[in-house]
């Protein structure tokens, strides 16, 4: 049995597009998904779990169960449907209300200001890879400061920049759907750590109130063996998912040994290396210097074996298990080990990397101010039980529980985290599985939206209430 801090928050995540519904409502502007499902034809984003007309509900529902905070995101074409200039009221005047909501019942949001939901028009402009878009998202950035700066405390700025640029540019299940295009991958990841310090050194100078931060899926990255191009492989996979992204956000300067990993992925798929210039490393380091605060989502960790072929991909969207494949020319394959259990979607369940990834913050970049398990989560084909209106989901409180005591251990150890938000608050729309993957601590009845407490909800309320687990 482990005990967490009087203080500690714990939430439940959401993100604007996968849980509000309602994308034409009220002068939304049109979002890259919007044209890349409606392309697809697999399934529909609406209308979600209808939080843009359920948010008391799911507020209340977080009061009854123990809930103190919540992740939103402000969706940045429901208040900028053009992307800059004009201002659609309706959408500003939605998420005052789901502030003041939130404030109501005792939960305490933390807002994400983007969170993979990025206009149409403005990636018409070439996206993470345009300086204009860059230039408009750190206005939209301002503009939320400025409106709702007296009712949000805790402001994320980017939601997962890597794993939305390698999904877009490497997996190609994210919009615009390219694959293995290494140098727009890590030149839009580039972008968004240099936005990302734009907006924290705007924050600061403009003498906000409140904290702010960035919040990345880190997956944790082994060798399958101790050979040297297994543990090389390791360290290339390390780069693309994770050190890149921590030396340009937490060091605030791209270390030599990062920058010739890199450097190797993109000239071995035969693409130009990046150009990473001197004079951006200042705000770099000051940003990394001022932010308040790092969020983490951990879901499963990587184990690499060395691998010289062409790049071969298979992303499981289904739940089909063993179907996934990532072999990336320049990097390596990943394996799954048959003594690791995993999801259906093939995430192996490894609970000692969210203590590994806790520490290398920790202890690799000296990081000792507040840390957020901003994500930690297991998707499942749930059952509803209906005599009993109800989930019995002990696999995903057995996953919970086992997270929650490797982010206990890791406090103990000394690492400043100060809350854990479950992915997610209630079942929801998911990117690149629609429906049928669900994650919530409360059931959500697509049909008629009516929600369900599962056992799950149960469990984390008593977690909450006794700060055991």
């Amino acid at each position: 049995m482990y005990k967490l801090p009087d203080d500690f928050y714990f939430g439940g995540a959401t993100a604007a597009y996968q849980c509000e519904g309602a994308t034409e409502e009220d002068g939304k502007g049109a979002v890259i998904w919007d044209t890349y499902l409606k392309k697809q034809g697999r399934f529909s984003p609406d209308p979600a779990c209808d939080f843009y007309h359920k948010y008391p509900e799911d507020l209340e529902l977080c009061r009854k169960f123990g809930i103190n905070a919540i992740r939103v995101s402000i969706s940045w074409a429901r208040i900028f449907p053009d992307g800059f200039g004009r201002v659609e009221q309706r959408g500003v005047d939605y998420y005052h209300r789901l502030f003041a909501k939130c404030r109501e019942e005792g939960v305490e949001p933390f807002v994400t200001l983007h969170h993979f939901d990025t206009p149409q028009c403005m990636q018409d402009l070439g996206g993470w890879l345009s300086d204009e878009m860059l230039n408009h998202f750190t206005e939209f950035a301002k503009f939320c400061f400025d409106e709702f700066g007296s009712e949000v405390r805790y402001w994320i700025t980017i939601n997962e920049p890597t794993s939305m640029s390698s999904q877009q540019y490497i997996g190609g299940t994210f919009p615009p759907g390219i694959k293995y295009d290494f140098h727009k991958c890590f030149q839009a990841e580039y972008n968004m750590n240099l936005v990302h310090a734009r907006i924290v050194e705007m924050f600061k100078k403009g003498g906000y109130e409140g904290k702010i931060g960035v919040v990345h899926a880190l997956q944790t990255v082994y060798p399958v063996s101790d050979s040297e191009a297994d543990r090389h492989a390791a360290d290339l996979q390390d780069a693309l998912d994770n050190s890149f992204y921590l030396d340009g956000t937490l060091l605030g300067r791209y270390t030599p040994e990062v920058l010739a990993l890199v450097r190797e992925i993109i000239e071995r798929n035969g693409q130009e290396m990046i150009e990473i210039r001197p004079e951006d490393e200042a705000l770099l380091s000051d940003a990394a210097r001022d932010m308040d605060f790092v969020g983490m989502n951990y879901y499963f960790s990587k184990f690499m074996r060395g691998y010289e072929g062409k790049s071969e991909t298979f992303h499981n969207g289904t739940g089909e298990k063993g179907s996934s494949v990532s072999r990336l020319q320049g990097v390596g394959e990943e394996v799954h080990r048959k003594d690791i259990p995993s999801t259906d979607w093939d995430w192996p369940i490894y609970p000692k990397g969210m203590f590994d990834q806790l520490s290398r913050i920790k202890n690799r970049y000296g990081w000792d101010k507040e840390v957020y398990i901003t994500e930690n989560g297991m998707g499942c084909k749930d059952k509803f039980i209906e005599d009993r209106q109800t989930v019995d989901d002990d696999e995903r409180i057995d996953y919970l529980k086992n997270h929650m005591e490797e982010v206990a251990k890791a406090i103990e150890a000394g690492v400043n985290v100060r809350g854990y938000f479950v992915w997610s608050l209630q079942d929801m729309f998911s990117w690149t599985n629609g429906y049928s993957k669900r994650y919530g601590l409360f059931y959500i009845d697509f049909e008629t939206q009516k929600r369900y407490p599962k056992k799950s909800a149960y469990w984390y309320k008593k977690v909450s209430e006794t700060g055991e687990v």
